[in-house]
């Protein structure tokens, strides 16, 4: 897979840097992204609060994930800011740089097992980011539906049996959906009717659980794989704090470990959400 190196990152950029060496008023870094270019960290942007000792809030070699200030390419200055990076920027940080490794893993896999000229295998990365997205993607779309998802693609045939291979080792984001729901019978003996109902409607079903809350209530448990099985499901949302996260699972990269939500894709694609106006705040039209 190509890649373009870029010289300096852009400002509001989240990057991933190395601690490389400490001084009191702030510590140098190298930024693992842009061919360990240095960067800048000020003590006022590791923390909030006074900082008398950077050492207790830095280690050498330790990576950070840090935001983009501010960059003057001229004077090969780069200004970064930890205090500023909000949890969720670093989480997604951290999965970003975790699934490009497992892609080049996989990529890496491919070339060793089917033997396709260079052009051919770039021609294979990109069939596939067109398709999805990016090639990690395509593993993962083929580790939870099948093949068949390529189906109609300009793949060699000899590369869409180790692709198969290799998507099966991957392991599909666990996604649980919780119910609450009420039973009730008037017979005499109502309590070991329904009791027996629910254990012959879960026996030997791992992705399907059910716990007795309280009469009449039981919540019942369903991994994605069950879920994806029905004809349709809705999403109720609601409230202003839930809008990003609504517009990033339906039009941000494909990412279901970021984003658990993805990971439900109904057989005929019967996907429905109902939001109240500040949940859909930031839904692009």
């Amino acid at each position: 897979m190509t890649t373009t190196v870029q010289d300096f990152p852009e400002v509001g950029e989240i990057v991933i840097a190395t601690v490389t060496r400490i001084v009191d008023q702030g510590a140098y870094v190298s930024l693992d992204e842009f061919n360990n270019i240095q960067g800048f960290l000020h003590v006022s942007e590791i923390a909030t609060g006074w900082i008398r000792n950077v050492a207790k809030f830095l280690k050498i070699g330790e990576k950070k994930v840090l935001l983009v200030k501010r960059v003057d390419p001229r004077r090969s200055e780069i200004d970064l800011s930890l205090k500023q990076v909000s949890s969720d920027q670093k989480k997604k940080k951290l999965l970003e740089i975790k699934r490009g490794e497992k892609e080049e893993a996989l990529i890496e896999n491919l070339k060793s097992k089917v033997s396709l000229s260079a052009s051919e295998m770039t021609k294979l990365e990109n069939v596939l980011v067109d398709k999805v997205g990016s090639v990690y993607d395509a593993f993962s779309e083929v580790s939870a539906k099948g093949i068949s998802v390529l189906d109609n693609l300009s793949i060699p045939s000899k590369a869409l049996g180790v692709i198969a291979e290799l998507g099966s080792k991957i392991q599909v984001p666990h996604v649980e959906i919780r119910g609450i729901f009420e039973l009730t019978c008037t017979k005499s003996n109502g309590i070991e009717i329904i009791k027996q109902a629910l254990i012959d409607a879960t026996a030997n079903k791992k992705e399907i659980s059910v716990t007795y809350i309280g009469a009449p209530k039981y919540r019942i448990t369903l991994t994605a794989p069950v879920v994806n099985k029905s004809s349709r499901v809705a999403f109720l949302v609601s409230g202003a704090d839930k809008a990003a996260s609504i517009s990033n699972v339906i039009f941000g990269q494909h990412d279901p470990d970021l984003y658990p939500a993805q990971a439900i894709q109904p057989f005929n694609d019967g996907l429905y959400w109902f939001t109240d106006e500040a949940a859909a705040a930031d839904v692009k039209k």
